[in-house]
């Protein structure tokens, strides 16, 4: 039984780890909290369900036509939400200007979609693999994979590319980035553009797992992996991974073991509980105050 508990976990952490990572890629650069993250993996899962329903493509290229449009849609956000307000004296108004976006998004969505729920038709031929005790499901195996793919994928690409290593020295300090001859510019919509697209990747497969799309599913989603993101250590990349699937192992187990009724508030209690007794959670640095 835990066995089984365990592999839904990690299944439902690694579509919150996805989600993570855009958080804690634009916090490391920016210093911003990007509360419209949530909604973009919303959109993601309704672009993957019409390119599904209305054009026929088969489900891998629904997710990949998925992800190019939150690339998009994420250096948009970025380019008319938050680039005209870095630098100012006063973080409030990004923020501000992040929520606003996050309504905007969700509002629109109501709009063009209605409030109820959609679902994905019968794309992928399930199979049920018998291990003792343990049930595995075929579409278990092709998201913990897919997740798994993208997250190599993305590490591999911090540390052992060029763009990589632009995005690791902005992180470090933006102005210098910019003497040295770095486009800041550019590398900070190319992270929104990275962060949007796993964040849409997440969202079809959560549509798909759970055979639902709505259009305010990104709200909670969003701040349960904002708290896994604090919980990894935002600004870490391997913590936002690490700390997606501890969150979603944990919500699983309390829903098993506990009740249903503490799903949401185990997320949360968590992130509590990480800010009082190590703020910067398992993988982030703790940052001295300067006098």
């Amino acid at each position: 039984m835990i066995w089984q508990q365990l592999l839904n976990g990690l299944t439902l952490g690694s579509t919150y780890a996805l989600i993570a990572l855009g958080y804690t890629m634009v916090y490391g650069i920016i210093q911003l909290i990007n509360f419209a993250h949530g909604e973009i993996y919303m959109v993601g899962a309704f672009v993957g369900l019409f390119l599904v329903v209305n054009t026929g493509l088969n489900i891998g290229v629904a997710l990949l036509g998925a992800m190019a449009f939150c690339m998009v849609l994420g250096m948009l956000v970025e380019i008319v939400a938050y680039r005209p307000l870095r630098g100012k004296s006063s973080r409030l108004s990004a923020l501000i200007s992040a929520i606003g976006v996050s309504i905007f998004l969700s509002t629109l969505m109501v709009l063009i979609a209605q409030t109820n729920t959609r679902r994905y038709p019968e794309i992928i031929n399930i199979e049920t693999f018998q291990l003792g005790s343990l049930q595995v499901s075929s579409l278990q195996i092709i998201i913990l994979a897919v997740a798994a793919l993208l997250m190599v994928g993305l590490q591999v690409m911090v540390q052992k590319t060029r763009i990589g290593k632009a995005m690791r020295a902005c992180s470090q300090d933006l102005d210098a980035s910019y003497l040295m001859g770095i486009n800041v510019n550019r590398i900070i919509s190319f992270t929104f553009a990275v962060g949007s697209a796993l964040a849409a990747a997440g969202g079809v497969m959560v549509g798909i797992y759970y055979n639902a799309v709505w259009p305010y599913m990104g709200t909670m989603a969003g701040l349960k992996a904002f708290a896994a993101a604090v919980l990894g250590g935002i600004g870490s990349i391997p913590g936002a991974m690490i700390g997606g699937l501890t969150l979603g192992v944990l919500e699983i187990m309390g829903v098993a073991y506990l009740s249903s009724s503490y799903k949401d508030a185990i997320a949360f209690g968590i992130l509590i509980l990480v800010l009082i007794i190590r703020p910067q959670g398992i993988m982030g640095q703790k940052i001295s105050k300067k006098v």
